[in-house]
C-alpha cells in the first residue's frame, strides 16, 4: 500500500506586496525599461516620448509627507484576521461581513482575495473638523510608525488627541492618512464599479484633488449636496455678526473605476399632477455646439443649441401638426401621446415665448418617477 503522506502547506506571513503587483503591471506593458529587474528611468522616458513631463513648473499635487504615505502603502501588514464566533450570529451560514480593525491594515489583508471583485464602496472619513481625527493607540508598525510620523501618536505610543487647525501639517497629516486607504479601494473596485465617500467642507477641496490623483479627474462623475440637521450653532454670536452661515449640506463625492462604470437610473417619486399631466418646456441649452443649431419654426438660435439632432426634432414638429389637425378635437395630448404607445415626441412654438428659445417648446410626458439629480437636500445624511 503506497504511503499517504500529508503535504505541508506555506503560508503567507505578509499582505500582499502592492508594489511588487505594480511593477508586474508596468512590465507587462512596457518589458523593455526593466534592466536585471529594476527600472531604468532613462529607457522609460525614451519610451513615453513627449508625454513625459518633468518641468519645474508643470501641474502637481502634494503634501509634506507623501512619499511616507506612499512608502507606507507599500508596505506589507503582518496583521491577521481572526473570527470572533462567539460575537457572531449563523457564522456558517451568514453572507455578510463585519471587520473591525484599523482600516488600512484591513484594506490590505482583504487586497489579494477582493481584488478587482467590489462593485461599490462607501466610506464616511473623519472630516478632519481638529477634533474627529482620531486613532487607538494599540496598533503595532508599520502602522504605529505612521502615526508618528503623521502627528497622531508620540514615539511612546500614546495617541495624540486631535489634529488640530494648529498643527502646521492639518491638512498634510489628513491627506498622508487617506491616500493609502483611496488608493487600495480603488485596486479592489471592479472594472465598472464606484466609490462614493462623504466629506464636509473642511477637506472637500483636498478630498477631490486626492481622488483626481488616484482615481483620474475623467472619471469624476458627480457631488451629491446632502442635508445636514441644522444645530443653529450661530445663533449664539448673531447680535455680533456672524463668520459664517450655518452649515446647511454635506457632500458625497462620487468617482467611476474606469470610464466603462454607468451608473443605473435613479428616481425620486413625482407629484399627483406629474403622474397624469405633461407639460412644455423651452427646447434650448446653453452649450455651444454649431452643429445643433438649425432652422426650426422659424428660429434658429444664435448661441447654444437645440436639444435634439434635426432629424428628431422636425418629425417631433411634424407629430404636433398631426395632432392638431386630426385628434385635438377628441384627445387631450396625454391622452393621444397614451394611445400612441408612448413613444412620440411634441414640440411646438409658443407665440408668446422670450427668451433664447424664442417660444420654441418639446412637450415633458406625464411621469410616475422623476431622474434624481445630484441635490439630495430633501434627504438627511444619515439616510444613505
Amino acid at each position: 500500500m503506497a504511503e499517504n503522506k500529508s503535504k505541508k502547506v506555506k503560508l503567507a506571513t505578509t499582505s500582499a506586496d502592492l508594489l511588487a503587483d505594480q511593477l508586474a503591471q508596468l512590465k507587462g506593458i512596457f518589458p523593455e525599461v526593466f534592466t536585471e529587474g529594476r527600472v531604468d528611468f532613462e529607457k522609460l522616458r525614451m519610451t513615453l516620448g513627449d508625454i513625459v513631463d518633468d518641468g519645474p513648473d508643470r501641474y502637481t499635487f502634494t503634501w509634506a509627507g507623501k512619499r511616507d504615505a506612499i512608502r507606507l502603502l507599500q508596505t506589507p501588514t503582518r496583521a491577521t484576521l481572526v473570527p470572533c464566533r462567539e460575537e457572531s450570529i449563523n457564522f456558517d451560514e451568514t453572507q455578510h461581513l463585519f471587520i473591525e480593525g484599523d482600516n488600512l491594515e484591513v484594506l490590505k489583508l482583504l487586497y489579494k482575495a477582493y481584488f478587482g471583485r467590489v462593485k461599490m464602496i462607501y466610506i464616511d472619513p473623519p472630516y478632519n473638523t481638529g477634533n474627529d481625527f482620531i486613532y487607538r493607540d494599540n496598533y503595532v508598525d508599520p502602522l504605529g510608525a505612521y502615526l508618528q510620523l503623521t502627528g497622531q501618536q508620540d514615539a511612546e505610543g500614546n495617541v495624540l488627541t486631535s489634529n488640530p487647525e494648529t498643527s502646521g501639517r492639518y491638512h498634510s497629516s489628513w491627506l498622508s492618512m487617506m491616500h493609502p486607504r483611496l488608493f487600495i479601494a480603488r485596486q479592489l473596485l471592479c472594472n465598472d464599479g464606484f466609490i462614493c465617500v462623504s466629506i464636509g467642507e473642511e477637506e472637500f477641496v483636498s478630498l477631490r484633488m486626492l481622488l483626481n490623483e488616484i482615481f483620474g479627474e475623467e472619471n469624476y462623475r458627480n457631488t451629491l449636496l446632502v442635508r445636514r440637521y441644522d444645530k443653529n450653532l450661530n445663533r449664539q454670536f448673531m447680535e455680533s455678526g456672524l463668520k459664517t452661515l450655518n452649515v446647511g449640506a454635506e457632500f458625497v463625492v462620487i468617482y467611476a473605476r474606469s470610464a466603462e462604470s454607468n451608473l443605473n437610473p435613479v428616481y425620486r417619486q413625482a407629484s399627483e399632477t406629474r403622474k397624469s399631466l405633461g407639460y412644455w418646456k423651452g427646447f434650448w441649452n446653453a452649450p455651444n455646439r454649431p452643429t445643433m443649431r438649425y432652422e426650426l419654426l422659424g428660429v434658429t438660435p444664435s448661441t447654444g443649441q437645440w436639444k435634439w439632432k434635426y432629424e428628431i426634432a422636425q418629425q417631433a414638429v411634424d407629430n404636433h401638426k398631426e395632432y392638431l389637425e386630426h385628434y385635438s378635437d377628441d384627445l387631450s395630448l396625454e391622452e393621444y401621446y397614451a394611445s400612441t404607445g408612448e413613444s412620440k415626441r411634441f414640440i411646438r412654438r409658443n407665440p408668446a415665448g422670450r427668451g433664447k428659445n424664442k417660444g420654441v417648446e418639446h412637450w415633458i410626458p406625464p411621469s410616475t418617477g422623476i431622474l434624481r439629480s445630484s441635490n439630495w437636500t430633501g434627504s438627511a445624511q444619515r439616510w444613505l
